[in-house]
């Protein structure tokens, strides 16, 4: 999902010897990526107010009024900093415009926006599936997957964001840990629990163990 890093370090370069276009191209390259994260946790109430194209030119004009004081201190990946931009601007307009619900902000995501990442959802069906949940006709996949996103918002905030880090935003497990500040092996154990509770509430909690 995030651009590959090696053409996005030639940009950041660029910028900083002064090549006034780089910093667009730079915002332009990460545009999609960071569409698609918001159209992922922007949820349904906010949606209907605000234009997610808005959200993203609006984090995409922070990252480029912070972009020198990012560079003077880059303590992590451009993609990783400017996710985490996008995140602090989902959180912020779900506490204004949902400010008289109890539930945490982060809970409150579209859901059904992940559902419509066609590849995401077949790669995650493919790692939960076991003898039992594996459809047994093409036609049955859109209720696999239907169940399985109903599964991942069952699960605690914790276990359901690293979930979604992983198989939606396609991050690594290093890029993972870096983002939510844990050691390595500690977010792999993490996203190991997300995966062994996904596969409990659908039912498969005997294939995993038989791995």
């Amino acid at each position: 999902m995030w651009p590959e890093g090696e053409q996005t370090q030639e940009l950041l370069k660029n910028v900083a010897d002064g090549d006034k276009s780089a910093m667009n191209r730079l915002m332009d390259r990460h545009r999609d990526a960071v569409r698609r994260m918001i159209q992922m946790r922007l949820d349904h109430a906010v949606a209907r107010r605000v234009d997610a194209s808005d959200v993203v030119q609006d984090v995409l004009m922070e990252a480029s009024q912070r972009l020198n004081d990012y560079m003077q201190n880059p303590s992590m990946p451009f993609h990783l900093w400017l996710r985490q931009l996008a995140k602090d601007r989902i959180i912020d307009m779900h506490r204004r415009h949902r400010a008289a619900k109890r539930r945490s902000v982060d809970r409150e995501q579209n859901l059904s926006g992940l559902g419509s990442d066609d590849q995401s959802a077949a790669d995650l069906a493919a790692l939960l599936k076991d003898a039992e949940l594996t459809p047994a006709a093409a036609a049955l996949r859109k209720e696999m997957e239907e169940r399985f996103l109903v599964a991942l918002d069952q699960l605690e905030e914790n276990d359901r964001e690293i979930v979604i880090m992983r198989h939606f935003e396609h991050l690594g497990n290093s890029e993972v840990a870096e983002a939510l500040k844990l050691s390595a092996p500690a977010a792999g154990m993490r996203y190991l629990r997300a995966i062994r509770r996904l596969r409990e509430l659908l039912g498969g909690e005997e294939s995993m163990d038989g791995q």
